[in-house]
């Protein structure tokens, strides 16, 4: 209509475990429309030199890259219509600052955008360091979520016992989010939203507030614990133009990548979300009021997460998704590779997903858990019920898919979905959009309709989160 006002955009930034990606999201007339999206892996597992092959680090230069090739790739006149910045990401992790050099302004072809400068690699939440013994040896959190190893706040007791000098270098601490929206604002102490200090363990989700005496009896270096702030505020302001988009546009405290996959799709609390990518999550809402226990039973597989206005999530958190599907290409690649012969990463996945496809059963039977899981992490994984007839790659491919999502629904399982009223699934996350096999076994185990999401959920759920919050 001619006259009419451009439509307010909103930029919403997710930087998962194995990609970066960005949403932009117009108000218009009939709702929130996705306008353009861009995605880039960030490539960024880099080896640990203090942890050995139990640590799980990336490196923070080529998360920020596929941050600016994402920005890059969008249009410019609609990031300089950018109002609002939503950012989500992996959670549980930790990357070290120092706070008045975190990063370098330069000017690239789009504008303005910053470098990491003087900081560490990111510690993420698949890291293994943390041995059961180790974690016992830690004061007892006042919190409703059992410590694990690649939660924050264990890492930090890791490093203060094993490499005490490392922290030394370092004021400023926060998951990957929590840096960027630092640099974007230039916040001289990081914030983060309640969401992301319950997944480092030490935090009270009752009183929003770190578990600052236990921490300081044992000698943690707190100042390094950044402030909290509730989930959907702002942060602050944008200081600089950044590609394209304006100085001055708000920019909101960073979220877990969780809770903005399940805030873009779930409208009725009947609604179970399902996501499979890295991880999988299986997730329901709880009423309104309810309250975590307030200690935890280690043994439960599900995790009682802050989600916004002071409503949880009760979640089946699996480490076991698409990383193990991953694994398996990549075995399989190996395996060829020792035979003198070679084949893609990505042509094998093709290949035997077509396999699969082509196998509807297998008597093959697949525990995933090659990751473990942080209620029962000593138990892995394991194949039975081998048969002779049931060896070709589609057999096993068809039996490893059946397996991730059984494994998943043990966690939680179709009986308490079903008591506590849910009536449909929403499948979301990048390994169910590219695994029709794995579409067909959550189908099959599950008694209820499931309904398929976008790729871009976390980012998209960042960007409705401001939106909504304005």
């Amino acid at each position: 209509m001619a006259g009419s006002p451009e439509p307010t955009c909103v930029l919403g930034i997710d930087l998962g475990t194995t990609s970066v990606k960005v949403a932009l999201v117009a108000g218009t007339e009939r709702g929130l429309v996705l306008a353009e999206s861009c995605s880039r892996e960030t490539q960024a597992y880099t080896d640990s030199l203090e942890a050995g092959p139990q640590g799980m680090e990336q490196n923070v230069q080529r998360i920020i890259r596929a941050l600016n090739e994402c920005l890059a790739a969008l249009p410019q006149q609609q990031l300089q219509r950018v109002t609002h910045i939503g950012i989500s990401g992996q959670m549980h992790g930790v990357v070290f600052w120092k706070s008045d050099k975190g990063c370098k302004w330069t000017e690239c072809g789009t504008g303005p955008a910053f470098e990491p400068q003087h900081v560490s690699h990111l510690v993420t939440w698949q890291d293994g360091r943390c041995s059961p013994t180790f974690l016992s040896s830690l004061p007892l959190p006042q919190s409703h979520v059992s410590l694990a190893t690649g939660f924050g706040c264990a890492t930090v007791y890791w490093y203060l016992k094993k490499s005490p000098d490392f922290l030394k270098a370092y004021d400023a601490a926060g998951t990957i989010q929590d840096y960027v929206v630092a640099m974007l604002c230039d916040l001289k102490k990081p914030l983060m939203s309640v969401q992301n200090a319950a997944s480092w363990g030490y935090f009270n989700s009752r009183s929003k507030s770190w578990n600052t005496d236990i921490l300081k009896k044992s000698g943690f270096p707190v100042h390094l614990l950044p402030e909290v702030g509730d989930s959907g505020s702002i942060a602050g302001r944008t200081t600089r133009a950044w590609h394209g988009i304006p100085k001055g546009v708000k920019v909101g405290v960073a979220l877990g990548d969780l809770q903005c996959s399940v805030y873009s799709c779930l409208t009725e609390r009947t609604d179970a979300v399902l996501n499979f990518s890295t991880s999988a999550q299986l997730t329901i809402s709880m009423p309104p009021g309810f309250q975590p226990p307030e200690t935890p039973d280690p043994s439960s597989a599900v995790t009682y997460f802050p989600y916004f206005n002071g409503d949880y999530l009760a979640v089946a958190a699996s480490l076991n998704g698409g990383n193990v599907l991953a694994t398996f290409v990549g075995m399989v690649a190996q395996w060829t590779e020792e035979l003198g012969l070679q084949v893609q990463e990505s042509a094998i996945y093709t290949r035997i997903i077509q396999a699969a496809l082509a196998q509807n059963h297998s008597k093959l039977s697949v525990h995933p858990a090659i990751f473990g899981e942080r209620h029962i992490p000593e138990q892995l994984g394991s194949v039975t019920n081998i048969a002779a007839s049931e060896l070709s790659l589609g057999h096993v491919t068809r039996a490893l898919c059946r397996g991730i999502v059984q494994n998943l629904c043990s966690m939680l399982p179709v009986q308490r979905l079903t008591d506590v009223g849910v009536r449909r699934i929403l499948g979301s996350g990048s390994a169910l959009a590219r695994n029709e096999v794995l579409r067909q076994e959550v189908e099959r185990i599950f008694p209820f309709p499931v309904v398929y999401g976008k790729d871009v959920d976390a980012a998209m759920g960042a960007a409705m989160v401001m939106f909504h919050g304005k």
